[in-house]
């Protein structure tokens, strides 16, 4: 009997402390609309010239930006993230109409490209990535509608869930689409 109480509560015990936020989740806590959907990979909302230092006591590496120049606001996040020592890499996406097959090989390419680095993925609100990822999980790793969707959902999914839903059913039947500008 003791020996199974015991037992139980080394189980809470440990069920608790890998439930606990890291020290990097603290540090990033503050982040707009952040969320933590895959383990080096943290989605947030607009950043600001003061959550750049978040970013680096967070352990972040990379930052991958879907935000438009005009949406920054005279703020130069790639100039202010770089001189903290972590990469920028930016592939503007204004709203559907840039939800294309070509912006999401692009997206991919820059998830590999960061590989196991740290990684803050972001635009305004983190719609915008969610839209990203529920259309990489489908075309990249081909997973059915719903399951990407709800992959996108973790990541920040909202408004454009439709648009969303709209080009995996056309791309199921086979519709292509154009692409855009490249990342830079």
């Amino acid at each position: 009997m003791f020996r199974s109480l015991l037992l139980s509560l080394a189980l809470v015990c440990a069920a608790g402390a890998a439930l606990a936020a890291t020290p990097a989740d603290t540090a990033l806590a503050g982040l707009p609309h952040v969320a933590f959907p895959a383990p080096h990979r943290v989605a947030s909302g607009r950043l600001q010239a003061s959550d750049i230092a978040a970013l680096r006591r967070g352990g972040i590496r990379q930052v991958i930006d879907l935000s438009t120049d005009r949406e920054k606001a005279g703020f130069d996040e790639g100039a202010a993230v770089r001189a903290a020592g972590i990469g920028y890499r930016n592939l503007p996406i204004r709203g559907a109409d840039d939800l294309t097959r070509a912006n999401v090989a692009r997206f991919d390419r820059l998830l590999r490209e960061a590989g196991n680095r740290p990684t803050l993925v972001h635009c305004a609100s983190g719609n915008r990535v969610g839209a990203m990822i529920a259309l990489r999980a489908a075309q990249v790793g081909g997973q059915p509608a719903e399951a990407a969707v709800a992959e996108g959902r973790r990541w920040g999914l909202k408004s454009l869930e439709p648009a969303v839903r709209e080009r995996l059913q056309a791309w199921s039947n086979g519709a292509m689409d154009t692409g855009a500008r490249p990342a830079h």
